[in-house]
């Protein structure tokens, strides 16, 4: 699903485009269509979103796999939601701020770049900076349902990997992929969103 803003989808410009906004609005689209004990499949940004919609709404939710989400807030500075959220929104959207950045990120992130409102794009960065409270960290080590952490080989250690673990997340370090885990290594992506070991 496009979240607001992204893709195909509306892009409101009097939404907040924080985590629990998007989370929300998934949760509303899932209500729509009456489906619950859904597994959710989230990458980066969406991969937040999917703890946040699993942690408020888990009648919607059964199985959770994220793919290099983010667990806390203040993540380290990077050319993607870290680089968006240090302009501010009117120097973003209409100061050469996205362009800017649309020139530093590469060819997958400018892909996705494309299809995003500018202003849809500098909110969720800001929204993904801020976090939630509980942290989406917390939120995913006090779920019940079968969690799923896949983390790229090439993206470095995960930060509180054993405390995951031992809360019952199954961390998953994907050989020879990155931040983009089902562009870089698809076999062992789409193995582990089956639920294959």
């Amino acid at each position: 699903m496009d979240l607001p803003g992204h893709g195909i989808s509306d892009r409101p410009a009097d939404f907040g485009y924080t985590l629990e906004d998007h989370a929300q609005a998934l949760a509303a689209a899932l209500d729509e269509a009456q489906v619950t004990d859904a597994e959710i499949v989230g990458h980066s940004m969406g991969g937040s979103v999917a703890i946040v919609l699993a942690y408020r709404r888990p009648d919607l939710v059964s199985r959770l796999v994220v793919t290099e989400a983010n667990l806390d807030p203040n993540p380290p500075l990077t050319a993607g939601s870290s680089g968006i959220a240090a302009y501010g929104e009117e120097d973003f959207v209409e100061g050469g701020g996205h362009a800017r950045v649309l020139e530093k990120v590469g060819p997958t992130w400018a892909a996705t770049m494309r299809l995003t409102d500018p202003r849809a794009l500098h909110r969720s960065a800001i929204g993904l900076m801020a976090g939630t409270r509980p942290t989406m960290r917390h939120m995913l080590m006090a779920l019940s349902v079968d969690r799923v952490y896949l983390q790229g080989a090439s993206s470095g250690e995960l930060l509180g990997q054993d405390a995951l673990i031992s809360s019952g997340v199954r961390v998953v370090t994907v050989p020879g992929a990155g931040h983009n885990v089902m562009f870089d290594n698809a076999d062992a992506f789409a193995g582990e969103v089956a639920g294959r070991r």
